[in-house]
């Protein structure tokens, strides 16, 4: 692949499909149908799993902000949006493991809803967009799946490894007439997710290409006395006016001077409110989503086009160990080991600066590249920005320091799609421990990092899918020092454009 998107033509895509017009991807239906179809595979070679067993998922629901009628802006539930790609809220979606055939349950709305919301289409409407194979109102559940005489419902409980959080279970009035497992389908509907087929892809380099040339623009757009918060808007605008994103995949993250090295900045306490100064770094952090699909993209770059002495020895050991890593990666590689790679990486490179000082092994030994780098090397992405199957049955998280942070520490596999995103941040309070940490505080030239109290910090997180043989890339932007100086001195008096290609690694 040459990491370009196919903005399919309406003869490139046969059948119903997705699309939002202009010149938008367009997402056929056949990718939910095999995504389904991949489940049931899996289903039927799993010992546990009945002849005559019927997958039942709820999806998500309408929600209101608090206690008055202003709707929030609905997005579907994941597993659910993975399994059929419907858009619409308060759905259910049943599908036969033995035949593969799907069913989609709808509201049936009321004669209001005409009137405030639209046209109430009849579900044959339903159908036809989404290309299942039955299709009924909500309150025909009950009835329906039992003239189907299943032997068991397989329904989604199980906890997300990532957030914590427990997947939500189908349920609805009458359920308790039904045979029910909630454990089966969990782990296997999971690990279909973790590897992405060849349509998901395709999005995935949609969005990777839509939300690098948001992150272009910015860079063009920059300037000193502009609010943090402007460069944030200015992504989202590009995003959906250009790419028919109406959602990113998480709150963007624009630090600029101190700010970026909050790790997670742009939160109601930290809302992209700070007024970008000469001399400030930039560390943005945004990705675009659509139909579901994510990206999560970081550029770090100088607010006045220039990077100092000091910016540009930070930078290029960040983007030293992403390049090692990038070019590591491969199936049958560990994740941690690519954590630790980078860790190493960036602990030789603040000795040759002079941050560090002493014996690299010993350094390792003491977790010290975690004082640097607080957090993992990279997380799954797909339909979550923290996408699930991180931690399946038999994948332990790693209890030290830095690497207890990682969002999985599984073995590659072609399909999986990753972020790659080492950092290194100055972060007072971490440094203040390590320096009270006489283990630790031998190897830190404190006369030398007093220099860099203040500096915030440096991320560069690029999007890759493992390949059969290493990996593509599917994040475009300026990297090295020189092409974002260059780029951003271009963009003050021409248009002329950034062109990168493909990191596909034969």
């Amino acid at each position: 692949m040459t990491g370009e998107v196919r903005r399919g033509s309406m003869a490139e895509v046969q059948g119903p499909c997705f699309w939002l017009g202009k010149e938008t991807l367009k997402v056929p239906a056949a990718l939910f149908a095999l995504n389904r179809k991949r489940l049931c595979d899996r289903l039927r070679q799993n010992k546990d799993v009945q002849k005559n067993s019927i997958v039942l998922l709820q999806g998500g629901e309408d929600a209101q902000r608090y206690c008055t009628d202003t709707g929030i802006v609905f997005r579907q539930e994941s597993y659910f949006h993975w399994t059929f790609g419907v858009t619409e809220a308060d759905c259910y979606g049943a599908v036969d493991v033995d035949t593969g055939k799907s069913i989609l349950f709808v509201p049936k709305l009321p004669e209001s809803y005409a009137i405030w919301m639209g046209k109430i289409h009849l579900p044959e409407h339903f159908r036809k967009k989404y290309a299942v194979d039955e299709i009924y109102y909500n309150d025909e559940i009950s009835s329906i799946l039992a003239s189907k005489n299943p032997s068991v419902l397989l329904t989604l409980r199980g906890i997300n490894t990532d957030s914590g959080h427990v997947s939500r279970e189908a349920s609805f009035e009458g359920i308790s007439q039904f045979n029910v497992n909630n454990k089966i389908l969990h782990p296997e509907i999971a690990e279909c997710r973790v590897i992405k087929t060849d349509m998901e892809l395709e999005v995935m380099r949609y969005t990777n290409k839509i939300s690098s040339e948001a992150h272009k623009e910015v860079m063009k757009a920059v300037k000193v006395g502009m609010k943090e918060y402007e460069m944030e808007s200015l992504f989202e605008h590009y995003c959906y006016s250009r790419g028919g994103m109406r959602h990113t995949s998480y709150t963007c993250i624009c630090g600029s001077g101190e700010n970026s090295s909050v790790l997670h900045y742009g939160h109601a306490g930290a809302p992209n409110d700070k007024t970008i100064e000469d001399g400030d770094l930039c560390l943005f952090d945004m990705g675009g989503e659509y139909y579901c699909y994510g990206s999560d993209i970081t550029c770090t770059f100088p607010v006045n086009g220039r990077f100092t002495p000091d910016q540009r020895a930070i930078y290029e050991a960040v983007l030293k160990s992403s390049r090692a890593v990038m070019k590591a990666v491969k199936p049958g590689v560990a994740w941690p080991d690519m954590h630790r790679l980078a860790d190493r990486v960036h602990l030789e490179e603040l000795t040759k600066i002079g941050i560090l000082q002493g014996n690299v092994d010993d350094m390792v030994t003491v977790h010290l590249g975690a004082v640097f780098m607080p957090h993992g090397l990279g997380h799954l992405l797909g339909i979550d920005v923290h996408d699930v199957g991180g931690y399946p049955e038999g994948v332990e998280r790693i209890d030290l320091p830095g690497l207890r942070s990682l969002r999985t520490a599984r073995v590659l596999q072609a399909g999986m799609v990753l972020t790659i995103e080492p950092g290194i941040y100055f972060i007072d309070h971490v440094l203040d421990q390590a320096l009270k940490d006489p283990t630790q505080s031998c190897f830190i030239n404190n006369q030398v990092l007093q220099r860099f109290r203040g500096f915030g910090g440096v991320r560069i997180e690029d999007d890759i899918a493992v390949t059969a043989s290493g990996m593509e890339l599917l994040t475009c932007v300026p990297r090295t020092a020189e092409e974002i100086e260059a780029f951003m001195a271009d963009a003050q008096g021409s248009t002329k454009s950034f062109d990168c290609v493909s990191g596909q690694k034969q």
